[in-house]
């Protein structure tokens, strides 16, 4: 499979009367934008469109999910079973708008899953998001049975999100990239000999799954993954869109549909295939709640790794808590079958960093990567300007923010100042290998 991705790398985004792309430059009818996306969900009440670039002394919550606008030459739909019908991906030709996401932000309401992105200050400094151009898609809906819930699908308004960068990126259909990423997966049984002298690789990736109620979980061709099985995935389709994000995760642990389309670790891995490794591509697993389930699932990997040929392997999961115990049982397992893992997740250690990192541990881990402590506090002033809702940092159960503590007092103050865990930083850890956080020895 190859898929070709040609980069167009955007420099400022404006509105303007006619949708157009020109010198670097994304000029956006913000009405017929608008007028598109309650066409195709009448739940949507409200709607605006508001820019927020790198620098601006901006905070954005409470941020629901980010998007890389794309679109795809051959007419095929950018996020299949999603919007449009369920068609195949990780192959052909499709063009990208570098530098910039889409983000859908709740005007009034936040859930469990949402998050905080600062665009500028030190805030800044937390999240890869502050790099980009945020055009956010600012909404409210009539979705009224989970308007007082914590976990919310927020589903008309993640959907509208990937509408909206299947839109913003056919306004570019025409326009020559700047550059190209080529990504070819070559059949495995196909390989020349010389790719079978070097080490076989794969990728383990535990999606978020653990919602039994369907419509939280992460989506595979539009499949809820908490009804799926690990399986053989060619890294070309997490590229290409086959899989988004859902709304269910502690904020700073989830993978947005922005990291599934750019996954640097697969990237990564794909700069050293034919060089260093072989790379034989993905095992998609997922998340369980029940033992029997995780172990199910840790079986199956174990058996496609041992059936590919796998010498090594990277797992990395979506989430952190009860996720844990997928994660590290996994690469026991793996371990059992005499394939070296290198693992990477974040970790809670507690606020004074004292607590076990991951709910379950094992001898056998000997290689894991951290990104981050969830429960590391961070205290911030006032932005001047807050598009969403601060409120909803107090009121809606986000992870890593609260209502009221009888020592640092609620997360979002009267004074517009913040506390909050890193839990709630919007995809803050960049499990994905986006990190913008290192290591400091003491």
């Amino acid at each position: 499979m190859k898929l070709k991705i040609g980069n167009l790398h955007v420099k400022d985004v404006l509105f303007g009367e006619q949708d157009s792309f020109e010198k670097g430059i994304l000029t956006i009818n913000k009405e017929a934008a608008l007028s598109y996306l309650r066409e195709c969900d009448d739940h949507i009440t409200e709607l605006d469109l508001i820019i927020a670039r790198p620098g601006d002394d901006t905070r954005i919550v409470p941020v629901i999910e980010t998007i890389e606008p794309r679109c795809r030459m051959d007419g095929r739909t950018l996020f299949p079973g999603v919007t449009d019908s369920v068609v195949p991906a990780g192959d052909g030709e499709l063009k990208a708008l570098k530098g910039l996401c889409v983000t859908a932000v709740g005007k009034r309401y936040g859930s469990f899953g949402d998050g905080v992105i600062d665009m500028g200050g030190e805030g800044a400094k937390h999240t890869y998001w502050s790099k980009l151009i945020n055009i956010c898609m600012v909404g409210d809906t009539d979705e009224e049975f989970e308007r007082h819930e914590q976990q919310k699908c927020n589903h008309a308004l993640r959907w509208a999100g990937h509408r909206l960068a299947e839109y913003l990126g056919k306004i570019a259909f025409d326009v020559q990239p700047d550059d190209y990423e080529e990504y070819e997966f070559d059949p495995l049984l196909k390989r020349s000999e010389s790719r079978a002298k070097l080490p076989n690789v794969a990728l383990v990736m535990q999606p978020q799954s653990q919602m039994e109620a369907l419509g939280y979980n992460d989506l595979l061709y539009g499949w809820d993954m908490n009804k799926y099985l690990p399986t053989f995935v060619s890294p070309t389709e997490v590229l290409d869109g086959a899989i988004i994000s859902g709304s269910f995760m502690p904020s700073s642990s989830k993978w947005s549909t922005y990291e599934m389309q750019n996954f640097p670790i697969i990237k990564e891995l794909f700069a050293e295939d034919g060089k260093t490794i072989n790379f034989v591509g993905v095992i998609m697993s997922m998340l369980n709640v029940a033992l029997e389930q995780k172990e199910r699932a840790a079986i199956m990997v174990r058996n496609i790794a041992l059936n590919l040929g796998v010498d090594y392997a990277i797992v990395t999961e979506e989430g952190y808590g009860n996720p844990d115990t997928d994660y590290v049982r996994c690469q026991v397992i793996l371990e059992d079958a005499k394939i070296p893992v290198v693992g990477i997740s974040n970790e809670c250690t507690g606020r004074d960093g004292m607590s076990q990192p991951l709910v379950t541990l094992d001898e056998k881990l000997t290689a894991l990567v951290s990104t981050g402590n969830v429960s590391q506090l961070i205290e911030l002033p006032a932005c001047k300007t807050v598009i969403g809702s601060l409120e909803a940092m107090n009121r809606d159960g986000m992870s890593g923010s609260w209502g009221y503590d009888e020592v640092l007092g609620k997360s979002a103050r009267d004074d517009g100042s913040i506390i909050m865990e890193d839990n709630n930083w919007f995809c803050g850890d960049h499990i994905s290998g986006f990190s913008v956080k290192t290591i400091k020895e003491y």
